[in-house]
């Protein structure tokens, strides 16, 4: 996956750096023997229009986004679906809803990862409820229902 980056000295704290395609690529053959396919990830999964992939193919996906992450700008911020769902929290930050539970933990958060146990317990309900398997919800230490 190819992920330009670069730096300035007046915006940032790390040293200036420019990127340049053409040693990165030369970088990656010499040191793996791949050349690099800066387009791959967006023909694979259809970036370009990630919105109408998830609406013809996409189903039981959580996009969490927490807007003091900076990689929330690329983010999935509004359901598209029943089924694909994304939650937005400003004040959260990168894989917060994934990091272990603790007692310092904000209501929000709490509240959040909730409604995350209650959408994924609602798909599984959905599909092993359904051919009249037994599916028992399980409580999520960390949860209030733990």
């Amino acid at each position: 996956m190819v992920m330009p980056m670069s730096y300035s000295e007046q915006r940032s704290m790390y040293p200036p750096y420019k990127f340049d395609y053409a040693s990165y690529a030369e970088d990656c053959i010499k040191s793996y023997g791949v050349r690099p396919r800066p387009k791959w990830i967006t023909t694979e999964f259809g970036g370009h229009n990630i919105t109408k992939v998830l609406e013809n193919f996409g189903s039981n996906i959580i996009f969490f986004n927490g807007l003091l992450d900076p990689w929330s700008g690329g983010g999935v911020l509004k359901n598209i679906s029943e089924s694909v769902v994304a939650i937005v929290a400003p004040l959260g930050a990168h894989h917060i809803d994934l990091r272990p539970a603790t007692p310092d933990d904000p209501d929000w958060l709490v509240a959040l990862r909730e409604s995350e146990l209650e959408i994924i317990s609602g798909w599984l309900w959905d599909y092993y409820g359904a051919g009249g398997a037994l599916f028992q919800p399980v409580a999520v230490k960390g949860s209030s229902s733990y």
